[in-house]
């Protein structure tokens, strides 16, 4: 682990967005079904949690389903399922809050159980390289705008955008800022995607099952 590595990690909180609904999944708690024996949120902690100071869980309901994994679990405010931007600016405010030392947050999707080890770092080193105020990742020619990092200092303005202004858009609320977007290759398997329906599901099923044989 290099000084750079280090230095992003000291500098960062984590939050896993888990605040979907996963209509196309039946309606179910999609951070909680079975991927691989585990709930598929426990895949998404597992690959953040190395790359940072300090870890949350950003979902809506009964805090007490997530207890098994002993983190810190903050809702949106107010709790209207405005997406993926209401789980962001609830983990800004939280490390504004309870970790007062870290400058930086980095989201990543609680259904996105084959993110990169390297993905904290290579954001904050893009982020400096191009002086962005955001940094995004990218796959397959995609950017992610869920799975991002994000200074704690823009809370407000997030606050603002989404109470008076009703915006919902992530990709609407990053272009207002310098932005910095970070490529992984999409193959042989994508890094960011999403697990959306029960196919995608059984493909990464299939693909934990090949990789813990030591599959390619």
């Amino acid at each position: 682990m290099n000084d750079e590595t280090i230095a992003g990690r000291a500098a960062t909180l984590g939050v896993i967005l888990d605040g979907g609904r996963a209509r196309r999944m039946g309606g179910a708690d999609k951070g909680l079904m079975t991927l691989a024996g585990r709930p598929m949120i426990a895949h998404a902690i597992e690959r953040l949690l190395p790359q940072v100071a300090a870890l949350a869980i950003s979902a809506n309901g009964d805090p007490a389903r997530f207890e098994r994994f002993g983190l810190p679990v903050v809702a949106d405010d107010p709790p209207e399922f405005a997406g993926p931007l209401a789980g962001v600016l609830a983990a800004l405010e939280f490390c504004a809050r309870s970790a007062p030392a870290l400058t930086h947050v980095a989201s990543l999707p609680g259904d996105t159980p084959f993110a990169p080890g390297d993905f904290v770092a290579r954001l904050h080193a893009a982020r400096r390289e191009a002086k962005a105020d955001i940094a995004v990742a990218a796959s397959g020619g995609r950017a992610h705008h869920a799975a991002a990092l994000w200074p704690v200092a823009i809370a407000e303005e997030l606050r603002r955008a989404l109470g008076r202004e009703g915006l919902r858009k992530v990709e609407s609320f990053t272009a207002r800022f310098t932005l910095a977007t970070v490529e992984w290759p999409g193959q042989p398997r994508d890094p960011f995607a999403n697990l959306n329906t029960p196919e995608d599901l059984a493909l990464a099923e299939a693909a934990l099952a090949a990789a813990s044989r030591g599959a390619p």
